[in-house]
């Protein structure tokens, strides 16, 4: 009853499908590169660039069947969705990570009816497979986001700092976040100083655009990074002085934050100490005894 009820889905998909256009969206896109002051509009592709590699037709299926997921994707939760993805670096759209979704469910309940044995769990596994396929995606783009986050909270202090030497050198702030953009290696934090200097280059206040940056990520040392440049932009303090200090205040945070990760190690390795070293350890001391006892009992010739 499955395989027909499946087979007259995809049909039924099938032919809908067949009634989208084939061009999605062909209208010229801005492209912000600094490095190319002549790559405003993307013009028509070449020769080369026409030669399609065979994984753009899956791709482009992809895209066409991710566009039924476009009323979900207007929801609070897709919302939510474009923001994570967009805090994680994802090139996927929200509508292709719903569609990323579907398809584990689809995967993990196709599995379920073909080894379902008929007892009275098969419900329960239907959730789980259920519950499998949607939440799988969401903890790989949680660790995704995770690791991005650790990442800037590792690299801006010495970001900061970098800004402050230049700022001394001479500098005016946006002269010296381009010479520390342009002559870094690629990290997160610079991708988004990056981003962010795109956005005051094409007319985007320099207050909105920090504004921004600490609300895209929401961590403190961003969002004080972020606060005392304005302060100092709106007060006309000197910047010298703030990026000096901010500079102290992260190293120091980081320590901390090194202290506190060292002080927790001694309990996670309690865990694996207990249930995996412990025991085999006192497997390889204590089993030749444990053997040599039963096999040579001295306790059988007390009875006699």
């Amino acid at each position: 009853m499955l395989l027909p009820l499946l087979f007259a889905f995809f049909a039924g998909f099938a032919l809908i499908l067949g009634f989208l256009p084939l061009g999605l969206d062909n209208r010229p896109k801005l492209q912000l590169n600094l490095d190319d002051p002549m790559a405003g509009l993307a013009t028509k592709p070449s020769i080369e660039a026409k030669k399609k590699e065979p994984l753009d037709f899956i791709f482009s299926i992809t895209a066409k069947l991710a566009l039924f997921n476009r009323p979900l994707a207007a929801s609070p939760i897709g919302r939510r969705m474009y923001r994570d993805l967009r805090m994680a670096k994802s090139r996927l759209t929200v509508e292709e990570f719903f569609l990323v979704k579907e398809i584990l469910m689809g995967g993990f309940l196709v599995l379920v009816f073909d080894l379902n044995d008929n007892s009275g769990f098969f419900m329960f596994w239907i959730l789980l497979a259920t519950a499998l396929g949607y939440m799988l995606p969401e903890f790989w783009l949680k660790a995704r986001i995770k690791k991005i986050k650790e990442d800037i909270l590792r690299f801006l202090p010495d970001t900061v700092d970098l800004l402050g030497l230049c700022v001394n050198a001479g500098l005016d702030f946006m002269m010296a976040l381009k010479y520390v953009v342009e002559k870094s290696s690629p990290t997160v934090i610079i991708d988004e100083l990056r981003n962010m200097m795109q956005e005051i280059n094409v007319g985007k206040p320099r207050r909105d655009a920090l504004r921004d940056l600490a609300k895209k990520y929401e961590l403190p040392d961003l969002s004080t990074f972020s606060r005392t440049l304005i302060q100092a932009d709106r007060m006309g303090t000197s910047v010298i002085d703030a990026l000096n200090i901010l500079s102290e205040d992260m190293r120091e945070a980081r320590f901390r934050r090194g202290e506190a990760m060292a002080l927790k190690a001694p309990l996670k390795m309690l865990v694996p100490l207990l249930f995996f070293i412990f025991p085999v350890v006192a497997i390889l001391v204590a089993g030749p005894v444990f053997l040599d006892f039963f096999q040579n009992n001295p306790l059988k010739n007390l009875g006699h």
